[in-house]
C-alpha cells in the first residue's frame, strides 16, 4: 500500500471573491473529498491516474511543464515542494474523488491538498497543515496560472466538518464557528466554469484596477464607501460587492455567535443579489435554481457559492429539512443534489 492524503471539498458561506482582496471569508468543509495514493519509487518519473477522469498522465521531476490539465495540480505541488529545496523522488500516484469538477466546490483545492499530504507522508517531509495550505495554493497560482486566493486550501487543510472557518486572509487569523441548528444542502447547477481561463481572473483584474484607482494596495482598505464614487461604473460595482461583502462576513459570524440562523439566511441572500447585481458572476439558470430556494418555506436563503459563472447554490435549511428543499428545488428547476 501506498501513503494516502486526502481532503474534502468546502462550500462558502459567505464571503465570495473577498480572499484575492486580502479580505474575509466564511467557508465549511462538506462530505464529498478527494483521495490521492501516493508509491514513492527509485527514478525521478512521475505517473498519475485519475479514477475521476478515467485518465492518465506522465511527467519527470526534471522537466516539470504545465500539461493545462488535472495532472498539473498534482505535478504543481511536486513542483513547489522542490522549489522550496524538499527532496522528492519520483511517485506513482492514484487519484479517486466524489467532488464534482469545476462545479464551485473547491475541487482543485482539495486535489492540490491531498497531494500534498500524501506526498508529505511518502518522503518524510515536515510540513504542517497550514504549510500544506501554502503549498497548495502556490501549485494553483503558480503552476497551474488560476489566480485564486487562499480561501479555499486554507479550509481544505484546517477546516472541520460541522464547524464554519472563519478566515482573515490578510493575516491568516482563523476561528472555528458551530454551525448550530442549520442543514447546509449543495445543488450543483451542471454549468461548468475554468478558474484558470475565464472571467475568474477579469474579475480580479477589475479588483486590483480599483484598488489602484483609490490609491489602495488592496480594496481591503477601503474605509468609506462613499470613496467608490470616484470610479467608473463598473469597477465601482466590483469594488462594492467586495467592501458590502467584508461586512457581511462580519454579520455572519455575528449571527452564528448569536445562533441566529434565520439572519444568517437574509445575509445569504444579500450575498447573492450582490453577486448577481454588482460582481456580475450569477448567470440565469442559477438565479432561477436561487429564487426557487428562497421560495421554499423550509429555506433561510441561498445563494451561488464559488468563483460563478456556473458551479452551485448553497441551501441553508431549517435542521433536518435540508435535503428534501433541494429535492423540491431541484424538481421545480434544475441541477442535482449533491450535499447531503
Amino acid at each position: 500500500m501506498g501513503n494516502t492524503g486526502a481532503a474534502n471539498a468546502r462550500v462558502n458561506i459567505v464571503g465570495e471573491h473577498t480572499d484575492y482582496n486580502a479580505g474575509l471569508v466564511l467557508p465549511t468543509l462538506i462530505p464529498p473529498s478527494t483521495m490521492v495514493e501516493v508509491r514513492a519509487r527509485t527514478d525521478r518519473r512521475v505517473t498519475l491516474r485519475s479514477d475521476a477522469q478515467n485518465d492518465a498522465a506522465e511527467a519527470s521531476l526534471d522537466e516539470r511543464i504545465p500539461r493545462r490539465d488535472w495532472s498539473d495540480y498534482v505535478i504543481g505541488v511536486a513542483d513547489v515542494l522542490l522549489r522550496r529545496g524538499l527532496e522528492l523522488r519520483g511517485f506513482d500516484a492514484v487519484i479517486r474523488s466524489t467532488i464534482p469538477s469545476s462545479a464551485g466546490l473547491a475541487s482543485s483545492a482539495a486535489l492540490c491538498v491531498a497531494s500534498a499530504r500524501a506526498l508529505r507522508d511518502a518522503f518524510r517531509l515536515a510540513l504542517d497543515e497550514r504549510e500544506i495550505a501554502l503549498i497548495a495554493h502556490e501549485a494553483e497560482d503558480r503552476f497551474v496560472g488560476a489566480h485564486v486566493g487562499l480561501m479555499d486550501q486554507l479550509v481544505c487543510a484546517i477546516g472541520r466538518e460541522g464547524n464554519a472557518l472563519f478566515i482573515d486572509i490578510r493575516d491568516h487569523e482563523t476561528r472555528d464557528l458551530p454551525l448550530g441548528a442549520v442543514d447546509i444542502a449543495v445543488i450543483d447547477s451542471g454549468i461548468r466554469h475554468d478558474n484558470a481561463a475565464g472571467e475568474y481572473n477579469v474579475r480580479r483584474h477589475e479588483c486590483e484596477d480599483a484598488a489602484q484607482a483609490l490609491g489602495l494596495q488592496t480594496l481591503r482598505d477601503v474605509r468609506d464607501v462613499d470613496a467608490l464614487a470616484r470610479l467608473d461604473p463598473t469597477l465601482q460595482r466590483r469594488a462594492r460587492h467586495v467592501v458590502t461583502e467584508n461586512d457581511r462576513v462580519r454579520r455572519a459570524v455575528d449571527a452564528l455567535e448569536r445562533g441566529d440562523v434565520a439572519a444568517l439566511g437574509t445575509i445569504v441572500n444579500l450575498s447573492h443579489e450582490s453577486l448577481r447585481d454588482d460582481f456580475d458572476v450569477s448567470v440565469p439558470p442559477i438565479d432561477a435554481i436561487v429564487a426557487a430556494a428562497q421560495r421554499d418555506p423550509d429555506v433561510y436563503g441561498a445563494r451561488i457559492t464559488g468563483a460563478g459563472f456556473g458551479g452551485s447554490v448553497l441551501v441553508l435549511a431549517r435542521p433536518g429539512t435540508g435535503r428534501a428543499a433541494a429535492e423540491r428545488v431541484v424538481k421545480a428547476t434544475s441541477g442535482r443534489v449533491v450535499v447531503p
